[in-house]
């Protein structure tokens, strides 16, 4: 249905500039996107992240930098120019069109024969599984059903990129769980290069092929739900995936790529690559959920204990610092209460030096 190109964006700035101040809301930054590959732009506020997809669909122009589509730079071209297709946060569908020529606006737009926007359209209701939905209004459909016709029009204009902002902001818990798993089915399905930007950490990680980090307008990590999970290479990055534990220890010997590290008085295992010498203060990841129960290695006190249904959740304090811990599959287990005490080990398989 598409052809497939890959993305390679250059040293891309975007400088904003006013009376009172300049502001680099995109700082040289480069990223190379394979072709049918669904890429995560995942960031707190501010951080550039929807600034760099307005620049990929030419709704602002870069100050500098380049942004090629397979062999051509599409940096310089306004949006009607580049191939690309947008699915918008608020659906921007026309109120007074029905499904069908809201889907076919596009088409009409580049006046395409009527058998063949007829043909397209019916294809593309089939594989969003709307067809009996082709003459309804806007208003007669819920968030959800909105949103696959917004994904639907986008679609069928068979562009080389699918572009997301925060698409799925506006609908509740559930349909959102849902339709990210509508979207991602069908961009598999289907293999279009996919750009997706998002705030929400769980979204990043239920959709991504590749999830790229940005700060401050730069990118700082790359790399795919589990290589970002499970090897952070900041602090900043280990908090913003999820939950985790950052401790302090120190390098008691090294063995190759393992690492012999002492925290809390306990040593500790840890294989990595990182570049440390004896003696030295590091950080270790440490997630909530892979800290080991009823292991008399550490104790400490319970500051908090939350029955959450699939887990239990603790924050415990030694030595000062507060640890959370998550307890999954709670049921038949002995709860601690808040000022009990609680025995525990790190899981050394599952400890990260950063």
């Amino acid at each position: 249905m598409c052809r497939f190109k890959n993305v390679s964006i250059k040293n891309l700035t975007k400088i904003f500039t006013s009376d009172k101040k300049i502001v680099t809301a995109v700082d040289n930054v480069s990223l190379e996107i394979k072709p049918g590959e669904f890429i995560c732009l995942l960031g707190p506020s501010g951080c550039g992240k929807t600034t760099t997809l307005r620049m990929l669909a030419g709704f602002e122009m870069p100050t500098s930098g380049n942004i090629f589509v397979g062999d051509e730079d599409i940096a310089s071209l306004t949006p009607d120019k580049r191939n690309t297709a947008m699915v918008f946060q608020n659906y921007a569908l026309f109120p007074h069109l029905n499904v069908y020529d809201n889907i076919s606006y596009g088409l009409k737009i580049q006046k395409r024969p009527k058998e063949e926007i007829k043909s397209r359209v019916e294809k593309i209701l089939e594989i969003m599984k709307m067809e009996d939905f082709a003459y309804r209004m806007p208003a007669q459909m819920s968030g959800g059903q909105q949103q696959r016709v917004s994904l639907a029009r986008a679609l069928i204009m068979n562009s080389e990129i699918l572009l997301f902002d925060e698409p799925l902001s506006n609908l509740d818990a559930k349909l959102r769980i849902h339709m990210r798993d509508e979207i991602r089915k069908l961009q598999q399905e289907i293999g279009i290069t996919s750009i997706y930007v998002t705030h929400d950490q769980a979204e990043a990680m239920a959709l991504s092929d590749k999830i790229v980090i940005m700060k401050d307008g730069k990118i700082i990590q790359v790399g795919s739900p589990i290589e970002i999970y499970q090897n952070p290479n900041s602090a900043f990055i280990a908090k913003f995936i999820g939950r985790a534990n950052i401790v302090k220890g120190k390098i008691i010997e090294i063995m190759e790529n393992i690492k012999k590290v002492e925290i809390f008085g306990s040593i500790y295992n840890i294989e990595s690559e990182k570049i440390v010498e004896v003696g030295d203060q590091v950080e270790v990841v440490i997630r909530p959920e892979s800290i080991l129960f009823n292991k008399d290695v550490h104790k400490g006190k319970v500051i908090k204990s939350i029955f959450m249904g699939e887990a239990h959740e603790y924050e415990v304090e030694m030595n000062n610092e507060v640890i959370e811990i998550s307890l999954h599959s709670p049921r038949g287990k002995k709860v601690e209460k808040i000022n009990d005490y609680l025995s525990f080990a790190f899981d050394s398989s599952a400890m990260h030096i950063i």
